[in-house]
């Protein structure tokens, strides 16, 4: 396991709330996904934190585990017709999901400064690197 170079905790509640990870008080985002080059308060530089796929990963496993395989267990689903059902379970899980999305990025941006994990170590994380 990773040594953690940060409180995890309050690195990943900071993240998940938004703010950065570091100081707590500047903004992580600048626009619905992008993220600040660097904290408006503290300056720390946050657009070296990986978060290429693991926040989409993450919130379509969240999603589909928390509300799609519940929802299946609803008589209704199954017994209403499907022009009816289809659009508004599609609907509401796309805007969950684009709810959740901003969310847990900040949170696996959190996570990885707890890590001390930045995009210059990526190769350390490849296949490539036992070849």
């Amino acid at each position: 396991m990773p040594e953690l170079v940060h409180p995890l905790r309050r690195s990943v509640f900071r993240g998940l709330r938004g703010l950065c990870p570091g100081c707590g008080a500047g903004r992580i985002f600048r626009a619905y996904l992008k993220v600040n080059e660097q904290c408006p308060t503290c300056a720390l530089d946050l657009a070296h934190y990986p978060a290429d796929d693991g926040p989409a990963y993450v919130t379509i496993l969240l999603i589909g585990h928390l509300i799609v395989a519940p929802m299946l267990f609803f008589p209704i689903v199954w017994r209403a017709p499907a022009m009816y059902t289809a659009p508004i379970a599609l609907c509401s899980l796309t805007g969950l999901t684009l709810l959740a999305l901003p969310v847990i990025k900040g949170g696996w941006i959190g996570l990885m400064y707890a890590l001390g994990v930045k995009d210059r170590d990526a190769a350390l994380h490849t296949a490539d690197a036992a070849d």
